[in-house]
Formats: structure tokens, sequence, C-alpha cells
């Protein structure tokens, strides 16, 4: 069992990306800084509900920002806030519920390895990070939040020296608590996420890809 985490959420997040943020720029001269957003779909698991609780397979939006520092041309280190949305499937319980995360994740560079072309890159990530649920509506109260830990891969191309377009996809495992199903369960969520969004990466140092 994972406690539920007490904290200012919002002071939080802004904290992190400030502190990032700083020790990027404090390096831009020898690595790669890279500001990124992206917009896509999610999917969460069944398991991560209370019994006769389910959300659609497939729901939109997720949102995810991100602030990535290359150390060398092959790892990184990135901080991402990331906010999905999900609501009930069709016959089962009405609800809507509010995803918000925030990681820390390691970044390497597999271009090389997998023979890609100039202009196109492959970048995986993992790391730890912290997931607030918040349910809307009649559940508004039951808010919960644990642990995390995710992993994905990007598919950049190099637009331009400054620009890259992206593909990502991720799975985000949850180390929450089992709920007590009459006081806290109903509308909120304690499992694992999938998500797939497409975006951009705009380099604010200098590369000669942003995706690479």
């Amino acid at each position: 069992m994972v406690p539920i985490l007490k904290f200012n959420k919002h002071k939080l997040i802004a904290i992190s990306l400030i502190c990032f943020a700083t020790l990027c720029f404090s390096q831009s001269d020898t690595s790669t800084f890279k500001a990124q957003f992206a917009l896509g779909v999610n999917s969460p698991s069944s398991n991560g509900f209370v019994s006769n609780f389910e959300a659609n397979s497939v729901n939109f939006p997720t949102i995810n920002l991100g602030l990535q520092y290359m150390f060398n041309s092959l790892v990184g280190a990135k901080l991402d806030l990331g906010y999905n949305r999900f609501s009930n499937a069709k016959n089962t319980p009405e609800f809507k519920t509010n995803y918000t995360r925030i990681n820390a994740q390691l970044v390497y560079n597999a271009s090389n390895l997998l023979g890609l072309y100039n202009n196109f890159g492959t970048f995986l990530h993992a790391g730890p990070g912290i997931s607030i649920i918040k349910p809307l509506g009649d559940y508004g109260e039951n808010k919960t939040t644990f642990l995390n830990a995710m992993a994905g891969v990007e598919f950049h191309y190099g637009v331009s020296d400054k620009l890259s377009l992206y593909l990502d996809t991720s799975y985000i495992l949850g180390f929450g608590k089992d709920f007590n199903p009459i006081n806290e369960g109903f509308g909120s969520f304690n499992g694992n996420l999938l998500t797939i969004t497409v975006g951009a990466s705009i380099s604010l140092s200098g590369c000669k890809y942003c995706g690479q």
C-alpha cells in the first residue's frame, strides 16, 4: 500500500518547472534544451475503478507539456506535466475524472542504434512521478494521489533546425492503494493509463535537428 500524499499540487508543479528550467539554462552552452507540447488520447485500465464503474476505451484529451535537457548526444533528462480526462462508458454509472501527473524522466537517444536517416530520431524515456486524481460532478470529493512510474517511446521528424514533430506512446503504471468503495471509490481511479499523443519539440538552445 502507498499512502496518499498531501501537498499543494500547484506549488509543487511550479517549483519543479522553475528548478528544472534554471538547471537547463545554466548549461545550455554544452547541451540541447527543448520545450515540448503534445495532444492526444488516453485509455485507462479497467481494474483501476471500483465494481460497476468503467471508462471509455479511448478518451480525449491528453495534454503533455515538457522541458528536456540532453547531457550529451545520447542521454538526457526531462520534466513533464500531463493532463488527462476520461469519462464513463455506456451503460455504466455516469462520471468524469481528471488525471494529472508530473514525472521526472531519463531520456535515451536510440536513433543511431536504429540506423535512421538524419531527419528522423527515436527517443526512449522513463521515470517516476506523482498522479493526482480529481473526479468531477457528484463524486468531486473522492480525490486521491499516488506514486507512478512511466515509460514511453517518441518518434521524431526534424522539420527544421529548431523544430521537430513527434509521435509519443507512453504507459503510466500507478501505485495507488485500494479504495473504500462506499466512501471514496466512486468516480475515482487508481490504475494504469496508456497515452498516445502527437506534438512538437522546439529547440531553445540550438541543435542540428530538434528530434536528435
